[in-house]
């Protein structure tokens, strides 16, 4: 027994004060208890330091540890509480375990890795043979601490992104604020509302960083429109080429739907139309081929959007984008599709934001990327009911293959 002691003081490694007095093995219910004792005469205030004389010793208190083979292990301790200078007794700082925590640090860790592996907080809480609501605060307070030390306010940030994603059934949405060059989340807030987004923006960034953000990529939502010009009266507004496109498709679709019910041929063909054509496999190129040179309205449509996009191919002037932008809505205008014509009409509203998404030349790759894994993780999840999960999850998972431009920029 006293090798299997010495074995476990070495791998537990808690110090040389700290030392297994004895080890209780459950076998019915796969349990392992390690009990320790502090060895030292020396004694120290956990808060100034300085030496304390030993008063008495805390009730028992159990820790989750991590498991030995497939046994749950357990430190179990009764704390010495030293009498300070202050007159207060106070418990002697212990180094496997935050205060007031029932698990040691070496579990919680192991506990954000399998989260950053599975995004799922069920799968992680089965592996580790513990309950769902402990992996949950873990990753609460993993996110919580992240944002804790990340030095956001020495960022000059020059632009931003500003986007809504659903969370669950219903017209419940949340704002993600957003860098859409490097693709990081920086910060969430409940509703979309321009009330909430002005305060996101007041509470994440400083006056001056304010002042010096010159583009903000977004979609025409008013309130978000709104919110940007009371706090960012300078920054430029950019409708930037994601969403521009995302409303033609929905447009395109909406075309199809009408035109499907006497077109025979245009039956399965949504995700052909929406789709890179890159993308499309042998058999579905063939029926795209079809579409694509024939007379329909959605044919028109889709050709209408693949003329949009080629504006993008080069860096206009200002003045040279606004021409362009006309001569392709008049050129749209012909065709007499009313989806289409109600899409220009809302590009025109906002032609300022349109304009500027033309002459910016800014790359919207990160944030397509930024929206597929906020996607993945509603997906792995099976959706949130909460808002505060959500959030949480989205700035835990953020953006992990960004992990040395996040430290150097974002010191996390």
């Amino acid at each position: 027994m006293d090798f299997t002691k010495d074995f476990f003081n070495l791998i537990l490694d808690l110090g040389e004060e700290w030392v297994i007095t004895n080890i209780e093995v459950n076998h019915k219910a796969q349990e392992v208890f390690l009990d320790i004792e502090y060895k030292s005469d020396y004694y120290e205030d956990p808060e100034s330091l300085e030496s304390a004389k030993l008063y008495d010793h805390a009730e028992e208190r159990i820790w989750r540890h991590l498991d030995i083979l497939h046994y749950k292990s357990y430190i179990r301790c009764r704390i010495p509480r030293v009498l300070c200078k202050d007159g207060k007794v106070k418990q002697i700082a212990i180094g496997w375990a935050d205060k007031h925590d029932r698990h040691t640090y070496d579990f919680e860790v192991k506990v954000i890795k399998l989260l950053q592996a599975t995004k799922n907080q069920s799968k992680t809480a089965l592996f580790m043979n513990c309950s769902f609501r402990l992996v949950n605060r873990i990753m609460h307070r993993a996110a919580y601490r992240g944002m804790q030390r990340r030095s956001i306010n020495k960022v000059a940030f020059e632009h931003i992104s500003i986007d809504e994603k659903s969370f669950k059934k219903g017209h419940n949405y949340i704002t993600v604020l957003s860098h859409p060059k490097i693709g990081v989340v920086i910060d969430v807030c409940e509703n979309r509302d321009a009330q909430s987004v002005k305060r996101l923006l007041k509470k994440t960034f400083t006056h001056e960083q304010l002042e010096n953000i010159n583009t903000v990529s977004m979609d025409m939502w008013q309130p978000y429109i709104n919110s940007v010009e009371y706090t960012m009266p300078k920054a430029e507004i950019v409708h930037d080429k994601f969403h521009l496109i995302k409303y033609l498709n929905e447009a395109i679709d909406k075309v199809r739907r009408r035109e499907v019910k006497n077109n025979e041929e245009l039956k399965n063909s949504r995700y052909l139309l929406l789709k890179n054509e890159k993308n499309l496999t042998p058999k579905q190129q063939l029926k795209f081929e079809k579409i694509k040179y024939a007379n329909f309205n959605v044919t028109q449509a889709w050709w209408i959007k693949e003329n949009f996009k080629s504006l993008f191919d080069y860096y206009h002037e200002e003045n040279c984008a606004f021409e362009l932008l006309n001569n392709w809505a008049q050129d749209s205008y012909k065709k007499c599709i009313k989806e289409i014509d109600k899409v220009i009409k809302m590009f025109f509203s906002h032609a300022r934001g349109v304009v500027n998404a033309l002459i910016s030349g800014l790359n919207n790759a990160m944030a397509e990327r930024l929206n597929g894994k906020i996607q993945e993780i509603k997906i792995c999840s099976k959706g949130y009911r909460r808002y505060e999960n959500f959030r949480s999850a989205i700035l835990f998972f953020r953006s992990e293959e960004h992990t040395s431009e996040l430290q150097s920029r974002f010191g996390i």
